[in-house]
């Protein structure tokens, strides 16, 4: 190898680029993050989450400082090879030195592998940590923070910025000890070999760094905005997809309509993606081009003084390549606060979720209900009971909310001052106006909220102080609209028991009316019933609720206007599965059918958050009050 050839490979080298890959991700993040101001404990709670992973991070530490080093040895070796091997004629050196070379090349392929390795235990084990700390801590968030909360809005907590979050402890953390380390290794030996190269290599950084930050912000706000087009794509998809809105769309959409607004959309992202790759495109091409020049003034300065004698050739070709290990991470560092910042806010968000408190937890001293109505009965009792919605600070994060005016919310008493009594086995029919406050008096006996001021008592026990679990055993609900996941009816109705055996999943579609429409289904019990149930009809959604209400056999039912939008031959089938339901059990029913109220032990009357009449169907229609007015307006017209 002569010593123009060590020359030119070394100099294609230097061509070929500078580790651009890390760089240009991190010169498409959106440089604005680097400006928000972070919770002064962020950092803290990071290295908590850390922790179990710190025997794995100092080996990760360790590797990457084994490979900046192994990468800092090659261009010595090349200028041993030169000077002591080629210009000398030692055949012998020549050939040690290039197994060394290719030693460290392989060395360098381990350490790559077992970095990987370590960096992605870490990661993924991280992954899982955060992921499953999130999903357990948003099933115990009450039912208010989901009314208030965007779905999509808490998915991309769940999934985007908990792997934003792994970043940190793996891209992130992997970029900066390994630029940092680079340029530490890298310019040490420079400048051992020569320091005035060393500092006209510093000189010209600028001209790395300033283009480098230059385009990285173009770059983000280009990225921005291809974020923000896909997700309005998306969500287009979305809407019009699921089972609902593609029924909407066939009957009052138009196809061209539909198929040029979203071809608009992709329109615009293809534009963006157009600019993207020119723009990243004359990024890379500027810092080639800085880097040949660069190489060009060390072979020309170098080159002159080691014809005077003052360097020797192999020095000179050693500069030359360790410019090629620096000024790519110098420019990546360049964006070393965006990058940190990115993962840092990654983490932020996700530690947003885990800060929220539930507002219906068990009390340090729960016992358990189903001991108390075992000896007692399941006995239901409201004693004056007050309940006001939870504002948006008090149920909900703003960033989840597609719009927060908490300003306007007026804190306003849903229910006033409510008490009636339901003995075991009893059925009590709640009646009055829409908004009269029905729903939500089963919202607090199942406890999705708690009352603000007075008690829900099943078998005398406050519901507060229950465990849930109990509570969930305890009580039933069947509600007017019957929600089936994406499943197998099989699936759907062990939700409720997940013990249940084949046999009993038979005797409860039986009861509920409903086995006959089952076992002629293709599958049988194995169909899937589509996307919240849209396969089957209203009754049968609902028929398979109660299917699902009596395999879990609770002692308390409510039913949330179970019967209101069926047709008269569903509502029959609905009707008979119900009698069945209700037998022997305490029954709370939001009653809108005459046929309801005549057969309850008592109807409760509300009317604007209050009780205003209470009695048995014959007492309250005799009184003359609201419920006859209501009577002769509703109950009777749709009966």
């Amino acid at each position: 190898m002569t010593r123009a050839s060590v020359a030119g490979v070394t100099m294609n080298n230097t061509t070929r680029g500078m580790g651009q890959g890390k760089s240009m991700r991190s010169f498409m993040q959106d440089r604005d993050v680097a400006r928000r101001r972070l919770a002064r404990d962020t950092v803290r709670r990071i290295l908590a989450f850390a922790r179990p992973y710190r025997g794995r991070l100092v080996l990760f530490a360790a590797l990457l400082v084994l490979e900046a080093a192994a990468g800092t040895a090659v261009p010595l070796l090349f200028r041993n090879l030169i000077d002591d091997g080629i210009a000398a004629g030692d055949r012998g050196l020549v050939v040690a030195l290039a197994g060394a070379a290719a030693g460290l090349a392989v060395a360098g392929a381990a350490i790559a592998v077992a970095q990987r390795w370590v960096s992605s235990r870490i990661g993924e084990g991280l992954i899982v940590d955060l992921r499953t700390a999130v999903f357990d801590h948003v099933q115990r968030m009450p039912l208010a923070f989901f009314a208030r909360t965007r779905t999509g809005a808490l998915v991309q907590r769940l999934n985007g910025d908990v792997l934003g979050a792994q970043q940190a402890f793996t891209g992130t953390l992997q970029t900066v000890l390994s630029n940092a380390l680079t340029v530490a290794f890298t310019l040490a030996a420079m400048f051992v070999m020569s320091w005035q190269i060393t500092l006209l290599a510093l000189i010209v950084t600028p001209l790395f760094v300033i283009p480098a930050r230059w385009f990285g912000k173009r770059l983000a706000d280009l990225t921005r905005r291809t974020y923000e087009l896909n997700a309005d794509a998306g969500q287009l998809m979305n809407e019009r997809f699921n089972v609902a809105g593609a029924h909407l769309t066939k009957i009052f959409g138009d196809p061209a309509r539909e198929s040029a607004s979203y071809a608009a959309q992709v329109g615009g992202l293809r534009d963006l993606g157009v600019r993207r790759a020119l723009l990243g495109t004359w990024f890379r091409v500027g810092l080639t081009t800085m880097a040949s020049l660069a190489i060009a003034v060390v072979y020309g300065t170098g080159g002159l003084q080691a014809i005077s004698g003052t360097l020797t050739v192999g020095v000179v070709v050693a500069l030359a390549a360790y410019l090629n290990r620096l000024y790519g991470p110098l420019t990546a560092m360049a964006n070393v606060q965006v990058d940190i910042m990115t993962a840092l806010v990654s983490f932020e968000r996700v530690l947003e979720i885990l800060d929220l408190e539930p507002t219906v937890t068990d009390a340090p001293d729960a016992t358990d209900l189903r001991d108390a109505v075992a000896s007692q009965g399941a006995g239901l009792t409201l004693d004056a009971v007050s309940f006001r919605y939870p504002s948006a600070g008090e149920a909900g994060l703003a960033g989840l909310e597609s719009v927060t005016l908490p300003a306007q919310e007026q804190a306003q008493d849903t229910l006033r001052d409510v008490s009636f009594t339901a003995p075991a086995g009893s059925m009590i029919a709640l009646v009055g106006r829409s908004g009269a406050g029905k729903t939500t008096i089963g919202h607090l006996v199942t406890r999705m909220y708690d009352p603000t001021s007075g008690s829900v008592r099943i078998a005398g026990q406050d519901l507060r102080g229950v465990t849930q679990e109990s509570l969930r055993h305890t009580v039933g609900v069947v509600s007017q609209e019957a929600h089936l996941f994406h499943d197998t009816v099989a699936a759907n109705l062990r939700y409720a028991r997940p013990d249940a055996t084949d046999a009993d999943l038979e005797t409860a579609l039986r009861r509920a009316r409903i086995w006959d429409l089952v076992a002629g289904l293709p599958q049988g019990t194995a169909t899937v019933v589509g996307d919240r149930g849209y396969r089957l009809s209203g009754g049968e959604r609902q028929r398979l609720a109660i299917a699902r209400l009596l395999l879990k056999a609770p002692d308390v039912v409510l039913l949330d206007e179970a019967t209101a939008h069926l047709d008269s031959a569903s509502e029959a089938a609905v009707q008979a599965a119900l009698d069945e339901a209700l037998a022997g059990r305490t029954s709370l029913v939001i009653a809108h059918r005459l046929s309801t109220i005549r057969d309850a032990d008592l109807v409760v009357v509300l009317d604007d958050g209050r009780v205003a009449e209470q009695g048995t169907h014959p007492e309250l229609l005799a009184a003359g009050g609201l419920y006859a007015e209501l009577y002769r307006t509703q109950f009777a017209a749709a009966n």
